[in-house]
């Protein structure tokens, strides 16, 4: 069995480490994050992520709302799942138990590349009912070209062959490794931001985790049921990004006319990470325009 994260040592200053909370639902033991008051906010982070990814973000965010953030299954210091559970059907299915465990019904959903299709999808399951869902540069439909050609399987050799993987987390112990791969989303993180990326990717269980995740994931399913989707969809779209391509939200607004497009300038994929205020203040303006916050004047 891979070595996952430990607490004790990865976790040991885990940013906004006093808002943690282990919970148990099922087979799963969640790592969660809450802090805040007000309207409830969910946050679910991408691919690879963890709850460290909202540690500037979320402290401004709770100013408004009660906002909620856990690790996703395999991710950080959340337990990995078995069979299916890595699925996007799956994610969205333990998600909604962790909610129903915590007793919560998000008013407004926020999710980051992967994490805005688990929310979509949940939506569309009826397994929310946010007044609002909010995709920061969502991953939310297949990729086009010899991308997605080589994605899925390249994913599914890495998963199948541990000793790989392994390889990969080990390489990571080289802070130039991490670098490279946050400066290709077309972002620029500070040398604490790269270190969090670095302890979790040299855990070869966070990074296995993250890897079946990817070999599991079809969004085949996601893009046919998008023009069903009657929740109000905000797409905020990072200028810079070089992992979703900002002509992707224009693509999922052909298909959900109604969706609204808030363009960031200058930042990347991990925009909520290098301008938290700017990112923050969007989201309390959608939260207005839908009324669940007051107007500031």
């Amino acid at each position: 069995m891979h070595r996952r994260p430990d607490w004790n040592k990865e976790g040991r200053d885990w940013p906004n480490r006093e808002a943690s909370q282990f919970i148990e639902v099922g087979d799963l033991r969640w790592h969660v994050q809450q802090m805040g008051t007000g309207p409830v906010l969910l946050l679910v982070h991408g691919t690879g992520a963890a709850t460290h990814s909202w540690r500037d973000l979320m402290p401004l965010l709770a100013r408004d709302f009660t906002v909620i953030a856990p690790d996703l299954p395999g991710h950080g210091f959340t337990q990995a799942p078995g069979g299916q559970g890595l699925s996007l059907p799956g994610m969205a299915a333990s998600l909604a138990a962790l909610l129903d465990t915590l007793g919560v019904k998000p008013d407004l959903v926020l999710g980051h590349s992967a994490g805005a299709a688990i929310l979509i999808r949940m939506c569309l399951d009826g397994r929310i009912a946010p007044r609002a869902l909010i995709s920061l540069n969502g991953a939310l439909l297949p990729l086009r070209g010899a991308a997605g050609k080589w994605f899925a399987p390249a994913a599914r050799l890495f998963a199948t062959h541990p000793l790989l993987t392994r390889f990969f987390a080990w390489r990571s112990r080289d802070p130039s490794v991490v670098e490279r791969l946050v400066a290709s989303t077309g972002s620029s993180l500070d040398r604490r931001g790269v270190d969090l990326y670095r302890r979790l990717v040299t855990t070869p269980g966070h990074t296995g985790a993250a890897i079946e995740m990817m070999a599991n994931w079809d969004l085949g399913p996601l893009g046919q049921d998008l023009p069903q989707l009657t929740t109000p969809l905000f797409l905020m779209v990072a200028e810079n990004d070089g992992t979703v391509r900002p002509a992707e939200a224009r693509r999922v607004r052909k298909m959900v006319p109604s969706a609204e497009i808030d363009i960031i300038p200058g930042l990347g994929h991990l925009a909520h990470e290098e301008a938290p205020g700017i990112v923050a203040g969007l989201i309390r303006g959608i939260a207005e325009r839908i009324g669940l916050l007051k107007e500031t004047a």
